[in-house]
């Protein structure tokens, strides 16, 4: 089937789809012949320990590195030939925290606005809209250093999804959160996930944050290991509980 890159046709309920992605450090491999798709509304957890290449696929779909191996689609368009009309439509979450601690939480929404070309007027109102979403609209005079760890989170989901893209991108976002704040900002993305049907590619080495209805892809080493739901993946290693399976598949250096 034909992809085309006007934003119709086919492909419209695909938001990501990786095919064949190969990258390399220094001619050492970090990621092989990675290929998944997400639809719409979908919520899937890459699922890896650390080092497996979660942050490098991330890097390579946000475009921090330049893929020379696979292609990449955002919606229908070609993240190589088209970056501009494909990061449109993503909003993304990084490993590290990349708010202006020295901002207020609107300013921070309204700058992230301003780059995508939203009036002030609404950028206040999107703004408003999510953070009410996440439990945080009386935050937006407050200087983001004196929120909590789990609010700045909240924030930075906020801003993501601020210019209403069809993906969302989370890497790692629960590093250095208490268990509470953690399972709370898992809850909330599921919700949002389904409440927008934006659809949600969530990367982490924690099982217990994969919900029984989540699609998982099981990457380590650079490669996919395994690709589906739950019950799909216990089949395939015959295991059954997800940690199980999930040792049985990311086997650690044998001395």
């Amino acid at each position: 089937m034909n992809h085309v890159d006007d934003g119709r046709g086919a492909s419209e309920s695909v938001a990501l789809d990786v095919r064949d992605l190969s990258f390399s450090y220094s001619g050492k491999p970090v990621l092989d012949d990675v290929s998944f798709a997400l639809k719409a509304g979908e919520f899937v957890v890459l699922l890896g320990p650390n080092g497996a290449g979660k942050t490098t696929l991330f890097s390579l779909i946000t475009r921090l590195y330049d893929h020379r191996q696979g292609a990449i689609r955002v919606g229908n368009f070609d993240l190589h030939r088209h970056s501009v009309q494909a990061h449109a439509q993503m909003g993304v979450v990084f490993q590290q925290p990349t708010l202006d601690l020295d901002l207020t939480v609107r300013q921070n929404l309204a700058y992230h606005g301003a780059l995508h070309g939203m009036t002030p007027g609404m950028a206040r109102q999107r703004a408003a809209r999510q953070l009410a979403r996440l439990g945080m609209q009386d935050s937006l005079g407050l200087r983001v250093r004196h929120l909590s760890g789990g609010q700045r989170r909240r924030v930075e989901i906020a801003r993501g999804l601020l210019h209403e893209p069809r993906l969302l991108l989370l890497d790692e976002p629960t590093v250095g959160l208490d268990i509470a704040s953690r399972r709370a900002l898992v809850e909330h993305v599921h919700r949002l996930c389904r409440e927008q049907g934006v659809a949600v590619l969530w990367a982490t080495h924690l099982i217990d944050e994969v919900y029984p209805e989540d699609r998982v892809i099981v990457l380590h080493r650079g490669r996919v290991r395994v690709q589906g739901g739950i019950s799909e993946l216990l089949v395939q290693t015959d295991t059954t509980t997800l940690d199980a399976a999930f040792d049985r598949l990311t086997p650690g250096p044998t001395s």
